[in-house]
């Protein structure tokens, strides 16, 4: 040890030896520095930093060493072989590097050692080498001893300097450490070979090209070992500060990654294993990082989706084309599941070679929610749009269109793609207008007329309507509403059908839905032009009143579908018959009226034989003939009214006249008639008051068994006492209180009085009460009989009530409803006036009548008349086949009373067996005028 402080000491130049340890320490340092960055560096950059790690630190051991051999002074001249100097520099360089890159390619820690051990022989082989390059006069000889311990001491402290070096935590003082342990192994080599050399002389020269200015060599070596130290150094430090801003970012980065928690973001391995796991992604997934990572991350799928190979696909996707992005059903941990956004970015290395990839995803099922939401309500808003029925185009308010739905070009007759967004409203109307013109001159003035009215109505207060009429027939109506932003929605609805029915429900108002012709209000219209035109030039109108002659039978016999086809026939008849100022209109039923302005009485007359002609001539309906008829009335204006009430009311005066006439089919108003018209109203008003006046009587026939003289009950007839006119026969004021409806109070009052009569005789006979048409037509007939049975205390059986044929054949199974509820309560049922009218076989099998009333006028035709004689014989005989009674009225000799005995006839009734009586010459005590 004293040896080798003597050497350095006594035999070397301290400055150089400063100046030589001072570079060997920052040597050391850079090789230790730059051999930790490669160690942490991959690829390309690992190889330059060995480079630089082997260049710098070995010239700069080697700089070290040649210093401090020029820092030694043995006592004489020392030259150097320049080339085996050369080639320690070389050996220094290389086997350094070597034995750095062992060190860091090699893992593992006999790699390490292996490194410094061959970092060691490096060194020593440079200096040896180096040795063996100087030139003295004499001979060098070397102590064994001292050269193994430096051979020890460099690989020692080398192998040491890297262990520490290749430390995984690089600390600064494991980098300063590494480094003193470096240096220690290049100054124990090199001080304690210099003292294993000793020094014998010779006579050997030294030439003069080997030697080697110390103070020249020392600061060119100096300069360019600390410049090329420098380099390193420099590079060192600028990388190590990339890499703490690099560390920095990431540690900012992966903060800024923790902290998400509305994303879940990992890493992927190349196979697609979790590698790193945020919070979010343990938020989203359930999963801590310990239970998911190294997991597949096919994990967060479904087992179609699994099956199906989504994530495989997922995973080539983002290698081939750069990146992923997609939706779908992802689990989480506790099974359940949410709609992801999920992107893969692949990451690569500075070689470009697949270390990973970057997985983002996020809870969008809300929004998926809303979407699908959305999706429906567009779809939902697309089905209303293209299937409602009016056309709708939305507009900008620079009249672009912006949406048009496939009912807008089926209204106007579109192609299915000529309408599209962007058109201007003038570019659609011309081209709708160029479809249908071929002449520009004309489609382009059509064109610029019909832009003008959609403008202007576009332009309205609110919007505006406008209805258009196509080339089609199609009418369309235009609706234009207008937006605060000056765009505007316009519906086009095709009004067709609705004109159509509006048109219809015009003209039905004002005519005859059957018939076609002018109804009441439209022919009063026409009627009353015609009397001002009458008034101003002077001329006639006569006014026509038109009453079918039995149109009823009609319906009854073939039905009302022939009755409507007679109605709808004569019409045509009439309407085909008319000239100029004629006009004919239908009331309703089988009522109509018709009107003619005319100078001449001749023309008159002319219309009413064509009317007539029309009216009279015979309709084949279903293969029968029906022979039709009418009566008709005429007044003429001026001289039978002078206004269009009293005009037709005459007219209808005459038509009434006319059918009560036998032989006249035609008659003109007169005084007389309106006479007697007026005498019908008065006696209508007094017969509404006659009930509570008490003017009104029953009086009482007697109907008896013909074979035994038997008295079996009474009919019960009206009698009317007027104050003023005296008695009114029945035949006048009935059918007058028929039509006034004053037959229901009149009938309720005859039916109840008859009643309460009838329970105060000691007998059983019956009363026989007669049914008016019109209140066998009220619903509540049934109900009042039951009433005034249940207040007069009569027994049903004595109660018979009769009706006529025709009483029942207007609705016939409402009358029959009406009837079966009556003789439910006990009530007898008698068809009246039986023979006469339509006498169907139908009626008496539709009802169980319980009595057949023969009409009064076969009796009267009885003695004389075969045929008479012979249909009574065979109503009897119908009587006894049903089992049903019959009466005969009208007896008035002993002849007809033989007749019918011997025919067998049930009952009978007429003056011969007594004549109608007041109720007071029946009862107990008083005399009918009975025969005997």
């Amino acid at each position: 040890m004293l040896r080798i402080l003597n050497c350095i000491v006594v035999e070397h130049d301290l400055r150089l030896v400063v100046l030589a340890a001072f570079i060997c320490f920052l040597s050391c340092y850079v090789a230790v520095t730059l051999a930790q960055r490669a160690w942490v560096a991959e690829g390309r950059a690992r190889n330059l930093w060995l480079g630089a790690a082997g260049t710098s630190s070995g010239f700069g051991i080697w700089a070290t060493h040649f210093i401090a051999m020029l820092a030694y002074d043995p006592g004489m001249v020392i030259g150097y072989d320049m080339k085996l100097t050369l080639i320690s520099l070389g050996v220094a360089i290389v086997v350094t590097t070597a034995g750095l890159a062992l060190a860091t390619y090699v893992a593992g820690r006999a790699a390490v050692i292996a490194g410094g051990l061959l970092l060691g022989a490096g060194i020593t082989s440079m200096h040896y080498i180096g040795m063996s390059a100087v030139e003295l006069p004499g001979t060098l000889g070397w102590d064994a001893v001292y050269v193994a311990v430096s051979v020890v001491c460099a690989g020692l402290f080398g192998a040491l300097s890297l262990l520490v070096c290749m430390r995984p935590q690089q600390r600064v003082r494991d980098r300063a450490l590494a480094t003193v342990l470096m240096a220690l192994g290049v100054v124990a080599l090199h001080f304690t070979a210099m003292t294993a050399v000793t020094f014998r002389p010779g006579l050997m020269p030294v030439s003069d090209d080997t030697l080697i200015s110390t103070g020249l060599m020392v600061p060119l070596i100096a300069v360019v070992a600390f410049s090329l130290l420098f380099t390193g150094l420099t590079a060192a430090v600028f990388a190590r500060q990339a890499e703490l801003t690099a560390t920095e970012s990431t540690r900012q980065f992966a903060m800024l990654v923790q902290g998400v928690k509305d994303y879940a973001i990992c890493m992927l391995d190349p196979e697609g294993r979790v590698a790193n796991w945020n919070e979010g992604a343990e938020r989203h997934k359930g999963y801590k990082a310990q239970e998911i990572v190294g997991r597949h991350f096919s994990q967060f799928y479904g087992e179609e989706d699994r099956a199906a190979g989504a994530p495989e696909r997922a995973l080539r996707i983002a290698r081939e084309e750069g990146k992923y992005e997609g939706e779908g059903w992802r689990y989480r941990k506790d099974g359940t599941r949410y709609w992801a956004n999920v992107v893969l970015d692949p990451i690569h290395d500075a070689g470009g070679v697949l270390v990973g990839y970057a997985k983002i995803s996020k809870d969008v099922t809300r929004e998926k929610a809303d979407a699908d939401r959305l999706a429906e309500v567009t779809k939902n808003l697309d089905l209303a749009l293209e299937n409602m029925s009016q056309g709708l185009c939305l507009f900008d308010k620079d009249e672009r269109l912006l949406l048009a739905n496939r009912r807008y070009s089926e209204i106007f007759g579109f192609p299915g793609d000529r309408i599209r967004p962007g058109m201007t409203l003038r570019e659609i109307v011309e081209q709708g207008v160029a479809d249908i013109y071929a002449d520009p001159d004309v489609w382009q003035t059509k064109a610029r007329d019909a832009y003008a009215r959609r403008r202007a109505a576009i332009q309205a207060n609110d919007g505006g309507v406008i209805v258009e009429k196509l080339q089609s027939g199609v009418s369309v109506q235009l609706r234009y509403r207008t937006l605060p932003d000056g765009a505007w929605v316009a519906t086009y609805e095709d009004v067709s059908e609705r004109l159509r029915s509006e048109e219809q429900i015009s003209f039905l108002a004002r005519h005859d839905g059957l018939t076609g012709l002018p109804n009441r209000a439209s022919f009063n219209n026409r009627l009353e032009a015609d009397l001002d035109s009458a008034r101003r030039s002077g001329g006639k109108v006569a006014a026509i009143g038109i009453d079918l002659d039995k149109f009823k039978e009609v319906n009854d016999t073939r039905g009302h579908a022939a009755g409507d086809e007679v109605l709808a026939t004569l019409s045509r008849r009439m309407q085909a018959c008319l000239g100029a100022d004629e006009t004919v209109a239908r009331f309703g039923g089988d009522e109509f009226a018709a009107a003619k302005r005319f100078e001449d009485m001749s023309d008159l007359t002319d219309f009413l034989q064509r009317l007539e002609n029309c009216l009279t001539e015979d309709i084949r309906i279903d293969g029968y003939d029906i022979k039709p008829g009418a009566s008709l009335g005429v007044a003429i204006y001026p001289q039978d009214a002078d206004n269009i009430e009293a005009l037709l009311n005459n007219a209808d005066l005459a038509m009434y006249r006319a059918k009560d006439a036998l032989t006249e089919t035609v008659c003109f108003y007169e005084v007389s008639m309106d006479e007697a018209a007026r005498s019908r109203r008065l006696i209508a008003n007094d017969l509404w008051q006659a009930v509570e006046r008490n003017e009104l009587q029953l009086h009482y026939q007697v109907q008896k068994a013909v074979n035994s003289g038997e008295t079996v009950g009474y009919e019960v007839l009206l009698r009317w006492h007027h104050p003023v006119r005296g008695t009114i026969p029945p035949g006048e004021f009935i059918p007058i209180a028929e039509e006034c409806g004053a037959i229901l109070p009149v009938g309720e009052w005859v039916l109840r009085e008859a009643c309460r009569e009838a329970a105060t005789w000691n007998s059983d006979h019956k009363i026989a009460v007669n049914l008016s048409p019109v209140q066998l037509g009220n619903a509540d007939v049934a109900d009042l009989v039951q009433r005034v049975l249940q207040e007069t205390g009569l027994s049903p059986h004595r109660l018979e009530l009769e009706i006529t044929e025709s009483t029942i054949i207007g609705d016939k199974e409402r009358a029959l409803n009406t009837l079966r509820r009556i003789k439910a309560l006990g009530v007898t049922i008698a068809i009246d006036d039986f023979g006469t009218g339509y006498s169907s076989l139908e009626t008496l099998r539709a009802f169980p009548f319980d009595k057949i009333k023969l009409d009064r006028s076969f009796m009267s035709e009885v003695e004389a008349s075969p045929e008479a004689k012979a249909i009574i014989r065979a109503i009897l005989a119908l009587g006894q086949t049903l089992r049903v009674p019959v009466l005969a009225e009208g007896v008035e000799t002993r002849s007809q009373l033989d007749i019918l005995l011997s025919e067998g006839c049930d009952e009978a009734q007429g003056y011969f067996l007594g004549r109608p009586v007041p109720v007071e010459r029946i009862r107990p005590g008083g005399t009918a005028s009975e025969a005997a």
